[in-house]
């Protein structure tokens, strides 16, 4: 008869299964269920940029978080990569952003200014303004047409369907229980806390347990009466192969490429707001055909490999929902919207301290999950 877990992780994305890697490092038995295969959404769905100088945002916080956690993906990565065995694709090139219209010129300026500013930033990795010839050396094949061109020389990017695999098959390597596919459907509490899960009509005990089910988290968290009201948000992609390889990733306004190392490159995407619908649609991909030859006309004759769709997990703020629930033994990590792939070390730290040490650590004050409730809303504008 196997033991009872430690913990329970309901999500096994790469924000649950790094979370899940952190608590049995710590000694912890820990058992991960999800809806699905794990890591089949948001977390492979994504393109996989780390882009804390990119992501404008009015919330100083959220860009200290991104930091912490950018700063983490070295070692992050190394350590996956070993324990697995699976290379996880990190590049540190850089992102060229440009600006196509005025309307993007604007919001570079602010990034730029933005960067400058934060104390966050490392010196050495300051944003660059960069002339046409220059963006010719950066990146071949992209458009004439820009007002300006930044280089954001800290703006990294992963493989995260290999960084997802890497880290659900570390957490596997540390004696992890990946239930799949076993759909949660609620938190049982008994006397004041949470003390086991339900999932495909059976119940499932532990001492410790960590919503972590993305765009699903806000409906689990009814079932305890807590309001974590996450919402999907679906972002259609494509995939390409191109005879000569994108040297990095190249932006403008919510649509970029992102390369592979295998010569495939990335091309997103859409912010759409249709419930659980995670279908690709004629209107969507029109939309990323768009905005991507318009960016980079080398895509004209680049050959179609496949489209997709993801979920990814909003918030009305935008900002993820992190720490105590305020129910004791439960544990909240969702709502990472764009930047899933990018906290996803940080988030595993500082969430396995909350459940190791029973208290929240500072950074992560601002995104406790009843602020929804005493705070005002934080724009997050798109990049």
């Amino acid at each position: 008869m196997s033991l009872q877990p430690d913990a329970i992780i309901v999500g096994g994305g790469i924000i649950g299964s790094s979370i899940a890697l952190r608590l049995a490092q710590a000694g912890m038995r820990v058992s991960v269920f999800d809806r699905g295969e794990p890591g089949s959404e948001a977390s492979s769905a994504a393109a996989g940029m780390i882009a804390p100088q990119g992501e404008r945002t009015d919330s100083a916080a959220f860009s200290a978080l991104c930091w912490a956690s950018h700063g983490l993906y070295p070692e992050f990565v190394a350590e996956v990569e070993e324990v697995s065995g699976i290379k996880a694709g990190y590049r540190r090139e850089g992102t060229l952003l440009l600006a196509l219209d005025e309307e993007q010129a604007r919001e570079d300026d602010q990034i730029q200014a933005a960067s400058d500013d934060a104390e966050y930033s490392p010196a050495a990795d300051r944003i660059q303004q960069l002339s046409a010839a220059a963006v010719k050396q950066h990146v071949r094949g992209i458009t004439d047409g820009f007002l300006n061109a930044l280089f954001l020389p800290a703006d990294h990017l992963v493989d995260n369907e290999r960084l997802t695999r890497a880290a659900i098959t570390a957490a596997q390597r540390f004696n992890i229980t990946f239930s799949a596919p076993k759909a949660v459907e609620r938190f049982i509490v008994v006397d004041g806390r949470v003390r086991a899960i339900e999932a495909d009509g059976e119940r499932f005990s532990a001492d410790e347990f960590v919503l972590a089910a993305g765009a699903w988290s806000g409906a689990l968290a009814q079932s305890v009466g807590l309001d974590i009201p996450t919402v999907p948000c679906r972002g259609q992609m494509m995939e390409f192969d191109l005879e000569a390889k994108l040297e990095r990733v190249v932006r403008a306004g919510h649509h970029y490429l992102v390369p592979r190392e295998d010569g495939r490159v990335v091309a997103g995407t859409t912010a759409e707001y249709t419930g659980f619908e995670k279908c690709v649609t004629a209107a969507g991909l029109a939309s990323v055909l768009e905005g991507t030859l318009r960016l980079a006309p080398l895509l004209a004759t680049a050959r179609f490999v496949r489209a997709w769709a993801g979920l990814r997990p909003d918030t009305p703020d935008h900002l993820p929902v992190l720490g105590p629930s305020g129910i004791p033994r439960l544990t909240i990590a969702t709502g990472h919207f764009r930047n899933g792939i990018l906290l996803a070390p940080v988030t595993a730290r500082l969430i396995a301290d909350c459940v190791l040490n029973g208290s929240a650590p500072a950074l992560l004050g601002p995104f406790a999950p009843d602020r929804v409730s005493r705070e005002p809303a934080v724009q997050v504008v798109s990049p």
